[in-house]
């Protein structure tokens, strides 16, 4: 997230547009990977901001690979969203309004290794029993998931 950074040395908290793209990964068993994230100490999906020069599928390879360790073989997008319900305050004070384009993942390598920076655990869920704790700005994209399986 170094540009996000590098804005933020400019800008202090301040909201920013951010744009970034985050990955559904659904396993064998059709559960979804979630990630129990050390900011908010909530369960959200693989992803984060956009850094100068990539597109939104890079995006979305370079997160899950570096949160998750795993490996994207194909990604279709779901959509794209943006709008109040994805303003987002992060704990430490910083406000973004989100754009997030959104992947599907259903082919995919590698075994589950977490970014120890970022992330407290890595567990696959069955989408009649998600977490109660999810991150206020993946809820919208799950609920949107499921209504459209």
């Amino acid at each position: 997230m170094g540009y996000i950074k590098e804005l933020r040395k400019v800008v202090g908290s301040q909201p920013l547009i951010m744009v970034g793209a985050c990955v559904l990964v659904i396993d064998k068993k059709d559960r979804l990977l979630l990630q129990l994230r050390k900011d908010n100490n909530c369960w959200g999906l693989p992803g984060g901001s956009m850094e100068p020069g990539e597109s939104l599928q890079e995006v979305a390879e370079r997160e899950l690979l570096e949160e998750t360790g795993l490996i994207a073989k194909s990604l279709n997008l779901l959509n794209v969203y943006s709008g109040e319900e994805f303003y987002y305050k992060y704990p430490h004070g910083d406000e973004v309004h989100n754009v997030v384009a959104v992947f599907t993942c259903k082919n995919y390598e590698g075994g589950l290794k977490k970014e120890e920076s970022e992330v407290e655990e890595l567990n696959f869920f069955s989408l009649q029993d998600l977490p109660d704790n999810i991150s206020p700005p993946d809820i919208p994209i799950i609920n949107d998931y499921i209504a459209r399986i």
